[in-house]
């Protein structure tokens, strides 16, 4: 008996020093690394070594999106807004727009400053794009054009979140409870 009760402290015990799994979807050594080169928003070529350093979420929409990318883009400010100030300012996020005919460096920067200064835009060239959305299996179309000029951009809704280093390490999606999101983005921003 006293072997175990010992065993099962032990188990216990080790249990507890072990990490907790990720409470949204963990893609660590599925997906590639951080690696891009668009505009920003200010109109500058950039790259992806220049937002190594902190937590990076990847997210792909347009400003024209009536309602997945203001939904995410709010509930991804709303979980940062649960962290501690110095958690918070270790993340940062990169809105991507697939939609570079009226998406321009002055329209993105206008969109991301809604949503706070860890929010940078992001677009490129139709190569550009297609190159980044293949990188992370992820697809975006365009709908057909209305009489005013106006159509719709199919694009994922889930957000990709890279270590300091640009390693991929989850995929969060919309249906993720807050406390998740903000649990794991915790912990993230705690990695060295």
């Amino acid at each position: 008996m006293r072997q175990c009760i010992m065993a099962l402290f032990v188990t216990l015990w080790i249990a507890g020093c072990s990490n907790p799994d990720w409470q949204t979807k963990d893609i660590s050594g599925l997906m590639p690394s951080l690696a891009f080169e668009l505009i920003d928003e200010n109109g500058s070529t950039v790259s992806a070594d220049q937002f190594l350093g902190k937590t990076t979420l990847l997210f792909f929409g347009f400003t024209h999106c009536p309602d997945v990318c203001p939904t995410t883009l709010s509930r991804l400010d709303a979980a940062t807004q649960r962290m501690d100030e110095t958690a918070r300012d270790e993340i940062q996020v990169l809105f991507v727009s697939v939609d570079p005919r009226r998406d321009d460096a002055e329209t993105l920067d206008s969109y991301t400053d809604a949503f706070g200064p860890q929010f940078i835009g992001l677009t490129g060239d139709k190569a550009a794009l297609d190159k980044l959305t293949r990188r992370y299996r992820v697809t975006y179309g365009y709908g057909e054009e209305d009489s005013d000029g106006n159509y719709d951009v199919s694009h994922s809704s889930a957000v990709f979140a890279f270590n300091a280093q640009g390693e991929a390490r989850l995929l969060i999606r919309d249906s993720d409870p807050m406390e998740a999101v903000v649990a794991d983005l915790e912990r993230l921003t705690g990695e060295a």
